[in-house]
């Protein structure tokens, strides 16, 4: 498909129900061919995003205290509208990040998903339950209640899916939103709550402002602000985490990506081995929070390995992401290319045996794209900066290990704790690295990319504090109270505490 007779989109913000008047402040441009302007967006001064702030708090009371049920259905009607759009919106994330067309489309229905999940549990039961009590005549209730504002700061890999993770779980509940997509995918943020707006959404309920790292940061430090979900890097995790220490009733909910790996056991199968190694560190280009940097294999099988893995990835097609028969586009701008082509130097000054060498390409004809092709090498290397540090583009290692001990810890040598696979046929093996390494999501005889909507999402150490993104965010976007009543004609306390007054009632 030609991108040449596609019209740039002309961005605003939304706030209070309302579309602000369109600004060109920045450009989103397509990372495979960088002439091309996928649209021109607005960027939102501190008063803008304080407004969009003030527009949520002001919606919260009739939100929260409009019927569960009824706000279920607006992502039904929203859920109808995504799959009117399917198409049109793969497109426009194909073009604006850069990800396969085949993988736009998914990261679509990913996100209907999530919407459909958020539909479906509208009618049950799970934002309370009933806790038995010591005294017979006591009813004890456990109920979820909204916090108020939620701050959705989202990255450029999954424009789409990731938003409605976090939106969507957020609004069910009683919560109302300002969310900020991130700089590089502008459009299908915009795009994402015009669908919000058209599904019926009351106005204030979902606002949008646009912009960088000073527009995040003025949403972060609003006091107004109950909840920030962020997904992204790292370094502004961290920022976000230490604006909010100061406010004590501040709830930050973060997931800062990982250096997640591929263990392949003497027994594995060996063909899937060499795939879902393929898979986890080449799909999206590498450039998933959940890619694999590095294939940690038994040195049993490492010569035959390196082999199949380095002959497989030369065949690999980088492309036009709007040319299905692709495996990976680019990435997503020069700076993140540069940034992989630096980690390339550095294994080669840290001792790596080079398999495959990555260097710039361009194989869209008639452009300028941010392509890399892959780099594969083989280390041993203890401590090796390349090793334990996030690199976040079609980079990978293959490390060899021993005993099942030494697979362990290869794997936790890093201060991430994301994702884990395990490729082996014992259910023995399978769990020693359930138990012993550090992650919060592992897979066996499966890539460690991948993700469900009803599952939690999330990790530990520099990879996350613990508050999972998906369906498990409940946990962070409500908070837990405990109601108690009487049915008897007198009072019964727990714990055998006496109620006797002295002298009785006055």
């Amino acid at each position: 498909m030609s991108t040449n007779t596609l019209s740039p989109v002309s961005g605003r913000l939304f706030v209070g129900g309302e579309w602000l008047s369109a600004r060109e402040d920045f450009a989103s441009k397509s990372p495979a061919n960088l002439a091309e302007v996928v649209g021109t967006f607005p960027k939102a001064t501190p008063k803008e995003v304080d407004a969009a702030v003030a527009s949520a708090r002001s919606a919260f009371p009739a939100w929260r205290r409009t019927s569960r049920i009824l706000r279920a259905e607006c992502f039904d009607r929203l859920a109808q509208l995504i799959k009117r759009d399917t198409d049109a919106l793969a497109v426009l994330m194909a073009r604006e990040c850069g990800k396969n067309i085949t993988e736009c489309r998914a990261e679509v229905v990913e996100g209907l998903h999530m919407v459909q999940y958020v539909f479906g549990t509208g009618r049950q039961g799970i934002y309370g339950e009933v806790i038995a009590s010591e005294i017979a005549e006591k009813d004890a209730f456990v109920r979820r209640k909204p916090w108020g504002v939620v701050a959705v700061i989202t990255p450029w890999n999954f424009p789409f899916a990731v938003p409605l993770w976090m939106l969507g779980p957020s609004l069910l509940e009683g919560n109302t939103c300002v969310f900020k997509p991130s700089e590089d995918t502008p459009a299908i943020g915009q795009k994402l709550v015009e669908l919000f707006a058209e599904a019926g959404f009351p106005a204030g309920t979902v606002n949008l402002v646009q912009g960088a790292g000073e527009t995040g940061e003025a949403l972060v430090k609003n006091p107004d602000v109950n909840v920030v979900c962020f997904t992204g890097s790292y370094e502004v995790g961290k920022r976000i985490q230490e604006i909010s220490a100061s406010m004590p009733e501040r709830i930050v909910a973060a997931e800062m990506g990982g250096k997640n790996a591929v263990i392949v056991c003497e027994d594995a199968r060996f063909d899937l081995a060499v795939n879902a190694g393929i898979l986890s560190a080449f799909k999206t280009t590498g450039q998933r929070c959940v890619s694999a940097s590095r294939i940690i294999v038994h040195e049993a099988l490492m010569d035959r390995y390196a082999k199949a893995f380095a002959e497989t990835a030369k065949r690999l097609k980088f492309g036009d992401p709007l040319d299905a028969k692709n495996f990976a586009g680019p990435l997503i701008h020069e700076n993140a290319a540069k940034k992989v082509l630096d980690y390339n130097a550095l294994a080669k000054k840290e001792g790596a045996k080079v398999l495959v060498e990555g260097s710039e390409i361009q194989p869209v004809a008639g452009a300028k794209g941010c392509f890399l092709s892959p780099f594969v090498y083989q280390m041993d290397g203890k401590g090796a900066r390349v090793l334990r540090e996030e690199v976040f583009g079609p980079h990978v290692a293959l490390v060899p290990f021993k005993t099942d001990e030494d697979a362990v810890r290869i794997y936790n040598d890093t201060e991430y704790g994301l994702s884990l696979a395990v490729i082996t046929e014992s259910y023995r093996r399978m769990r020693f690295f359930r138990e012993e390494c550090e992650y919060g999501m592992g897979y066996v005889n499966l890539p460690c990319i991948g993700a469900e909507v009803h599952l939690p999402f999330g990790g530990v150490k520099k990879s996350g504090n613990g508050h999972p993104s998906a369906a498990g965010l409940i946990e962070a976007v409500t908070h837990k109270t405990a109601w108690t009543v009487n049915h008897g004609t007198d009072i019964k306390m727990a714990q055998g505490l006496t109620t006797a007054l002295e002298g009785g009632p006055a």
